[in-house]
């Protein structure tokens, strides 16, 4: 079948699955600019070599997922379907190459006509690039610390027995969970206040790794990130990736999370402006 080259643009965090065990859900850009998504992917599962990153082209079998009425969304033919990791494209004058694929079908700034078209059945979006008008704040919440113990019990039974035969296996373990909901609050041009969730892993490995660095004290942590998050953030020119939950997208009255930050230095800064 033909195979779809895909920039990784999102990784979400991973999330338990009774029958994958861990799941993460993957999206990008195709070559023309258009998203897609990718789901189920067991991506800690990988070979090391085929653990793409985020900006990494990779290329390999798509078949839509017909389990997901969403049209970006689509899964790998198979849990074995290689997965061929391509080159990188990195922020070279000012993340042009980026820029280039990310803004290429254009971007939203106004969230309540964002939500009207996800609602539609004509257009049916559940993907996009939002600038927001004006970002007021960065907060967490904690939330339970621990994965569903009856779900995680029959997680680990299920390995057991998928490896009664082979003691040379070692049960995978499944990520952390994180203890703490963190969110952008912020308006577009509908000048609607509203907080967002982020499931971005790289904002629960960056929690993780702050957390080591402040002797577990869980708050100083929290704060580390938010000055990432919203400090520094706020000083580029800084966009959201949205994507809607299966489940709630069409029951929710804004189905849209966070599922990545696009953070590309402002015009000024641009090492390309310096060139003339």
């Amino acid at each position: 079948m033909a195979l779809t080259k895909v920039l990784i643009a999102v990784k979400t965090y991973p999330t338990l699955s009774e029958k994958y065990e861990e799941l993460v859900c993957t999206a990008g850009f195709r070559e023309d600019g258009t998203w897609i998504r990718i789901y189920p992917v067991q991506f800690r599962k990988l070979d090391y070599v085929n653990q793409y990153k985020k900006w990494q082209w990779i290329e390999l079998d798509l078949v839509k997922n017909i389990s997901d009425f969403r049209p970006e969304s689509f899964r790998p033919y198979s849990l074995d379907t290689e997965i061929r990791v391509l080159d990188a494209i990195g922020t070279e004058f000012g993340w042009a190459k980026r820029k280039e694929i990310v803004f290429k079908k254009g971007i939203h700034d106004n969230l309540s006509n964002l939500i009207e078209s996800a609602k539609a059945d004509n257009e049916l979006t559940s993907l996009a690039v939002v600038k927001p008008k004006e970002v007021k704040d960065f907060i967490w919440e904690s939330c339970e610390r621990d994965w569903d113990p009856l779900k995680l019990a029959r997680i680990e039974e299920s390995q057991k027995q998928f490896n009664l035969f082979d003691e040379t296996k070692k049960l995978f373990t499944v990520a952390k969970k994180l203890p703490y909901k963190f969110s952008y609050i912020f308006k577009t041009e509908d000048n609607k206040e509203r907080t967002l969730m982020i499931e971005d892993w790289e904002l629960g490995q960056l929690y993780w790794n702050c957390l080591k660095t402040s002797n577990n004290d869980e708050e100083l942590a929290c704060r580390k990130v938010k000055q990432k998050y919203f400090n520094e953030f706020l000083g580029k020119d800084l966009f959201f990736f949205l994507g809607t939950t299966r489940q709630y997208h069409k029951i929710a009255p804004n189905p849209f999370i966070i599922i990545g930050a696009f953070y590309p230095p402002k015009e000024k800064e641009s090492p390309q402006l310096s060139l003339f």
